[in-house]
């Protein structure tokens, strides 16, 4: 039995509490958002690779966009989180049902396809998450309405043969 995401979120992955459910894969496996540099860190630790670094510098070049609108010193940051979600790569995370950290994908701002934008899509070590999650990675980019193929997303399929 599947439970409502809402629930799925707080129960099958207690020690994420806080992250966005985004959608759900097949395999009993589910999308989550890394939304904050502590998310990022952790997800970087369980998958030994440098997704917290990459999340840390698109937050920065982000926050180095953000113009306020207000000159009233207290006011200045009031739009700040809104911009930086706008014009912030979108960090995902696959998980399985008991929570383990199976893939990690990097999308354009707002998951909207930009054929100049990088998407990059790696499995632990950033080794080819293709072979064993290609439907997961499928799943979620119908939910993007983008195309996920191995040759566009992972980022060393040339210089690796899938399996």
């Amino acid at each position: 039995m599947r439970l409502p995401a809402a629930t799925r979120t707080l129960v099958v992955l207690p020690s994420y509490q806080g992250m966005q459910y985004i959608c759900d894969a097949p395999g009993q496996k589910s999308w989550f958002q890394i939304e904050t540099e502590g998310e990022a860190a952790r997800e970087s630790d369980a998958m030994h690779h440098a997704v917290e670094k990459h999340f840390r510098q698109a937050r920065e070049a982000a926050v180095k966009t953000y113009r306020s609108s207000s000159s009233i010193f207290i006011e200045q940051d009031i739009g700040l989180a809104a911009h930086v979600q706008r014009v912030m790569p979108v960090f995902l995370t696959l998980r399985d049902a008991e929570g383990n950290a199976l893939a990690t994908a990097m999308l354009p701002p707002g998951g909207r396809d930009d054929p100049a934008f990088g998407i990059i899509i790696v499995g632990p070590e950033n080794q080819d998450p293709y072979p064993d999650q290609e439907d997961a990675i499928r799943a979620l980019g119908d939910h993007f309405g983008l195309t996920l193929d191995r040759n566009r997303c992972y980022p060393y399929a040339s210089l690796r043969p899938s399996k």
